[in-house]
């Protein structure tokens, strides 16, 4: 009867010691997904433009100073870096480790950021912001910008997250202005055009507009990715078995990548969801 006892308590004590590895593995492991963007937009100079997506860190660290991840992120020696929203998190705010990767970030290329919700929630985006364009971000709110190699351009664009606004307004007509203000000035199909906004859900309305790529975050993989399925379980504004969680999705002519983010916010876990950096390799041809 010992033996089985200490057998029993053996096998209790693995799978516990099991059961956290995975837990930890699953949340500090960072995975990177490789995706080729084919355009017949892209100029012949932007043929091999890596970006490197970034997304929902919500004050998250990987090691001192971030190591774990900035080593990440220059192993794909890329271009340009971008990140789609919720560099802090509104509840557990700690905007030194979400600086402090945005320092190291800016050393290995130019760096994009758009905001997201949480952003908003903190009531402190107004000081993120500005210590942001010190550390030498582009903080694209509601703006465009143009990205030259030698006589060949691109453009970006970034909007605001529509938790901004608290006014009675539905998210998608915010985002609607948002992305009108943003390509003010911009003449359709000229250029190759990359969309950075926080919130994939709206991809039906991103489509309507002459954009070539959309980077988006907000549904942290569904959270819990079921196997064999590839699809998660659960995000913010899509409910259950959300339909964008990861991954690429074609509409129209309008291509959107759905990063699963860094960290976590209010369901403290991730389930066969690691973790991810995406890196975007541009690349001349039909998608």
């Amino acid at each position: 009867m010992k033996r089985i006892t200490k057998k029993s308590f053996l096998i209790l004590i693995i799978a516990i010691i099991s059961i956290v590895f995975f837990f930890y593995f699953q949340n500090n492991s960072i995975e990177t997904t490789e995706i080729d963007i084919r355009s017949a937009n892209i100029p012949a100079g932007f043929h091999g433009f890596k970006i490197v997506q970034l997304s929902d860190l919500h004050s998250k660290s990987f090691g001192e100073n971030q190591s774990g991840l900035v080593k990440e992120v220059g192993k794909a020696n890329p271009n340009l870096i971008v990140f789609t929203g919720d560099l802090v998190d509104s509840k557990k705010y700690d905007e030194d480790a979400s600086l402090t990767l945005m320092k190291e970030l800016v050393q290995i290329a130019p760096v994009y950021f758009v905001t997201g919700n949480h952003e908003w929630w903190s009531g402190r985006f107004n000081s993120l912001e500005n210590k942001l364009i010190e550390l030498g971000v582009q903080v694209m709110r509601n703006t465009s910008a143009v990205i030259a190699n030698g006589e060949d351009k691109i453009h970006i664009i970034g909007i605001d997250d529509p938790a901004q606004v608290n006014e009675g307004y539905s998210e998608e007509s915010i985002a609607e202005e948002a992305i009108e203000n943003a390509m003010d000035g911009l003449t359709d199909g000229e250029n190759f055009k990359i969309l950075l906004s926080h919130r994939p859900e709206l991809f039906s309305l991103y489509s309507n507009y002459e954009l070539d790529v959309v980077f988006s975050g907000h549904a942290h993989g569904g959270q819990v990715r079921i196997p064999f399925l590839d699809s998660g379980l659960i995000a913010p504004n899509q409910g259950f078995f959300p339909k964008y969680t990861s991954g690429k999705h074609n509409l129209n002519n309008t291509t959107m990548i759905v990063n699963r983010g860094l960290g976590n916010s209010i369901i403290p876990l991730r389930i066969f969801n690691r973790p991810e950096i995406v890196v975007a390799t541009l690349k001349q041809g039909i998608n």
